[in-house]
């Protein structure tokens, strides 16, 4: 070993022993802040909203700031811990890309309540039987989540977060040979993100939807194929370390930016962060002009509105209501402004959530 290289090393081992040093230290301050806590509530998004945000504008590199997030999630998630392991209630089985978007934000400080659907993960919340859940929300090539958005409709939890999380798309068999592959099963947004990769490489193979990524990828690793039939999954490659599965392809989505939103889901109310998402579903009056005129409070105070999407209500025929993404949080006076003239106009209002805008 040249005696540089070992100047370099020992460097690094002291400035370790610094990182472990300082980083027990903070676990030390974190546990004295969650006792003098009178209101019981552990995760505070809006806090580590700020904290990520601080140290991305602090960070000098070479690390980028995606690893800079993290590696203070980690942190953040270990701390937490200290207080209590919370448990977190997402789609399964193990290997979805909803259990990847809650190890994102939640670390592995928590403990996973696997649920069968998503309305189980809403059923798990409300009954009290996980701290939290992660949904997804919509995605950026497919677009909204019918069901999750519904059920938001009706539910009383809280959106408390969000989560943005780039897929990449995996194609994994028990088979090593690409062209003997004839059935691909994969979730059905997930086979129209890969709609032209398949068309281009897999032209002839039968497509076959199903629940989840990772249950496709379950079902491959359990398949006794007797009829020469050999069949491959759509998922993520966690899935195929989790299902000892090969991976025949990797980045197969059609949008290499082909991103998730997944939604935090409780029961508490999040304080400001200063950089928040709120999230509304109305309703209005059918007559003309409606729907132009219950916005027009939001351009009037100044309030920038980021997502807008129809649903049928469900509750009459051709009766929609609509899901609104404004900036700002209700705390704030424009907000504010413009959700009470909008409450004064439309037939209906619900807050599904005030919540800091995702930290990548």
């Amino acid at each position: 070993m040249s005696e540089q290289l070992k100047q370099h090393r020992d460097q690094i081992d002291a400035i370790d022993e610094q990182i472990l040093k300082l980083v027990n230290e903070r676990a030390a301050l974190a546990r004295k802040i969650g006792g003098l806590k009178d209101d019981g509530v552990i995760y505070r998004p809006e806090r580590e909203a700020q904290i990520l945000r601080r140290m991305q504008a602090n960070n000098a590199g070479p690390l980028s700031n995606e690893a800079v997030s993290h590696i203070f999630r980690s942190v953040m998630a270990n701390c937490r811990a200290l207080e209590k392991e919370l448990s977190i209630a997402f789609l399964g089985p193990l290997g979805t890309y909803s259990e990847e978007a809650a190890l994102k934000q939640f670390g592995l400080g928590r403990q996973a309540v696997v649920c069968g659907s998503i309305d189980e993960v809403f059923r798990t919340i409300e009954a009290s039987a996980a701290d939290y859940g992660v949904v997804p929300v919509e995605n950026s090539t497919e677009g909204a989540i019918g069901l999750t958005l519904d059920l938001l409709l009706a539910s009383p939890l809280q959106i408390c977060g969000e989560i943005m999380l780039p897929i990449h798309h995996c194609l994994l068999s028990k088979q090593t040979d690409i062209t003997q592959i004839s059935h691909v099963f994969s979730h059905s947004q997930s086979l129209a993100q890969c709609h032209e990769w398949l068309n281009n490489k897999l032209p002839r193979v039968v497509r076959e939807p199903v629940t989840s990524n990772a249950f496709a990828a379950k079902m491959i690793h359990d398949l006794v194929s007797s009829d020469g039939t050999f069949a491959a999954a759509i998922a993520s490659k966690r899935a195929a370390e989790l299902f000892n599965l090969n991976v025949l392809a990797e980045n197969i989505e059609d949008d290499a930016n082909n991103t998730t939103r997944f939604l935090v889901l409780g029961k508490q109310q999040v304080a400001p962060s200063g950089k928040d998402k709120t999230s509304l579903v109305l309703a209005t009056q059918n007559k003309p002009g409606a729907m132009v005129d219950l916005l027009a409070p939001l351009a009037k105070n100044g309030v920038s509105m980021t997502k807008f999407e129809s649903r049928p209500s469900k509750l009459g025929l051709w009766d929609y209501v609509f899901y609104v993404d404004i900036e700002g949080h209700t705390n704030d006076e424009k907000v504010a402004e413009a959700l009470n003239q909008i409450k004064a106009k439309a037939a209906f209002v619900k807050v599904l959530g005030v919540y800091p805008i995702a930290v990548m």
